[in-house]
């Protein structure tokens, strides 16, 4: 069974947190769920590997950062992240191949915490 957004969407609050193994950040219930499901724990591990002192000087993006995955019919995708979704993108990662089930999916991550939107 492939992982659909109604599935994360239903996800509304996290029971537990979970620490990254970089140790930067930590994530939810519905995150952890994303990345088994749709076997995307390499997702974490890419938004975790932006959190560098030159992207956290930037005020805005320390408290929230707004990331986006978007794939394309080529299953090649583009990973951004943005203070705001009408702000341009302060990262821009693309990635070759995915096999990730979705067309698209957004995480916030607050406070060092990753979350599904329907999460926060």
């Amino acid at each position: 069974m492939a992982l659909t957004q109604a599935e994360l969407d239903a996800f509304t609050g996290t029971e537990n947190i979970y620490q990254h193994s970089f140790g930067k950040i930590n994530y939810t219930d519905g995150v952890k769920y994303l990345a088994t499901e749709g076997q995307a724990f390499w997702l974490i591990d890419a938004i975790a590997s932006h959190q560098t002192r030159q992207l956290l000087s930037q005020q805005d993006l320390q408290e929230f950062q707004l990331w986006q995955l978007t794939v394309s019919e080529d299953k090649s995708a583009v990973l951004t992240c943005q203070s705001d979704s009408d702000i341009e993108p302060v990262v821009r990662q693309e990635i070759p191949y995915t096999d990730f089930p979705l067309n698209s999916t957004k995480l916030y991550l607050v406070d060092k915490v990753l979350m599904l939107p329907s999460e926060y």
